[in-house]
């Protein structure tokens, strides 16, 4: 479906740090063993070959270049130890780099950049993987990034990304793709000192400093000694395909989530936090558990049922961590249900206030956002099996506002909700104070899905 062109490494330009580490924290180590997160955003700009490979390319390899001296980790490795008593780093070197590859494709553009099901294998062709890990006798080097460019000629463009999930969460993703895409359009060829500036006006600059969460309260070793004991591997598993799914994406405007909004406070005035975070968790998990009898499924109503998702811990620290704070930097949350009460007709409402007193209870807990945090592990290792859904994401990521120079994205997706049963969750292109819900799910499944969600809507109308 995609022919490449080109495999090329792309190093931080020559003004750069010879070397550059920083240690792998908790927060990092929470999503070790984890899949790496591939993503695409696709932009419609039709140009000619000739075009693309003279022009766009080699402007992309030179912003990119520029970009990896402001985000000189995502040109590195993780190095996992292969001996007692030493931990996990993430460290960059001279003569590191990630891997771009370039590359065209004959698929129907608007048929990928849709709103309705299509086949989520089609995807994975514009999508990187990461390079494989280096093995010594001391440890192994896993590379963190990989990009893709690929050319749908006379339609637009494709930039596929992929990172270790041990190295950055969304936010910082966020950040990276914004920081390129602004100094590819800026067309900047300045000192290292004019490109920290531009991207300390645009708010986009890194914080590396880790003193302040580097083993709070015992938790590196704590989370390290799980990762010893259960073997986890360096590299992250890889998505096997076919994936036998559909991707759809589901688009609410700010009017409808307000009205869901209203329809849950006329039900329960009390429920006290109401976000549209909250909002949109409660409405794709009672649409998920509605729909669980086309998996051929006799759910006993008594049968719990969890939602999971994750809160961002950089302003809720003692003492807070700047917005910029590289790295990962999210608590784990989780809200609980019996699967009767989900499905029930009063389910909508009790998921809301659920989800809602999650966030109270962990988010906003007067003994911290990282009290139990020692537990987590243990904690969400015993869902495995459960029944359990989730989201990645939040309405405040806007990948939509990364632009080389070429217009705002035509459309997000988020390949690593594949392989479970979370949504993806964004900011929407064309709605302010929207938001878009990307889902991943069988045929059968993804029909009843949206039989639902229709019904919600239309059941929250005055």
């Amino acid at each position: 479906m995609a022919t490449i062109l080109e495999c090329s490494q792309i190093s931080p330009a020559l003004d750069s740090a010879a070397e550059f580490s920083l240690p792998i924290v908790f927060f990092d180590m929470v999503w070790y063993g984890f899949a790496a997160n591939q993503s695409v955003l696709f932009f419609e700009f039709p140009c000619s070959k000739s075009h693309f490979l003279e022009t766009i390319i080699p402007e992309l390899k030179r912003s990119l270049s520029l970009t990896l001296t402001q985000f000189l980790p995502l040109a590195g490795n993780i190095i996992h130890p292969l001996k007692p008593g030493n931990k996990l780093v993430l460290h960059y070197e001279t003569g590191n780099s990630v891997s771009f590859t370039v590359s065209e494709s004959t698929a129907d553009f608007n048929d990928l950049v849709g709103n309705d099901p299509r086949v989520c294998d089609e995807f994975y062709a514009f999508a990187p993987h990461l390079p494989p890990a280096t093995y010594s006798e001391n440890s192994v080097s896993c590379p963190v990034l990989a990009l893709q460019v690929t050319l749908f000629p006379g339609q637009g463009l494709c930039i596929g990304f992929v990172t270790h999930h041990a190295v950055a969460d969304a936010s910082t993703v966020v950040s990276f793709m914004q920081a390129w895409a602004l100094i590819n359009r800026s067309n900047h060829n300045g000192t290292d000192d004019n490109i920290r500036n531009l991207l300390t006006e645009g708010n986009l600059s890194q914080f590396y400093d880790r003193k302040a969460v580097t083993n709070i309260n015992g938790l590196d070793d704590i989370y390290w000694d799980v990762i010893v004991d259960c073997s986890c591997p360096a590299e992250p598993p890889s998505v096997e395909l076919p994936i036998n799914k559909l991707r759809a994406t589901f688009v609410l405007k700010k009017v409808e989530i307000q009205r869901l909004k209203n329809f849950v406070l006329a039900k329960c005035p009390d429920i006290g936090h109401l976000s549209s975070f909250t909002i949109l968790c409660a409405l794709v998990w009672v649409c998920s558990a509605k729909s669980a009898a086309t998996r051929g499924e006799d759910v006993p109503d008594d049968e719990p049922e969890y939602f999971g998702f994750v809160a961002d811990c950089r302003g809720r620290l003692n003492p807070p961590l700047p917005a910029n704070y590289f790295g990962n930097c999210v608590a784990l949350v989780k809200a609980e249900l019996k699967h009767g009460d989900v499905k029930g007709n009063d389910g909508f409402v009790m998921a809301a206030k659920a989800i809602g007193e999650a966030i109270k209870e962990s988010v906003y807990s007067e003994k911290g956002v990282l009290y139990g945090a020692e537990k987590w592990p243990d904690e969400y290792g015993k869902l495995a099996g459960k029944r359990q859904y989730g989201v990645a994401g939040s309405p405040r990521f806007n990948f939509y506002a990364v632009d080389y120079g070429w217009g705002k994205p035509k459309k997000f997706e988020a390949l690593f909700i594949d392989g479970g049963d979370s949504i993806s969750l964004c900011k929407s292109r064309d709605f302010e104070g929207g938001l878009e819900i990307g889902l991943s799910k069988p045929m059968a499944q993804m029909d009843a899905f949206t039989a639902v969600f229709k019904e919600i809507l239309e059941s929250s109308l005055p």
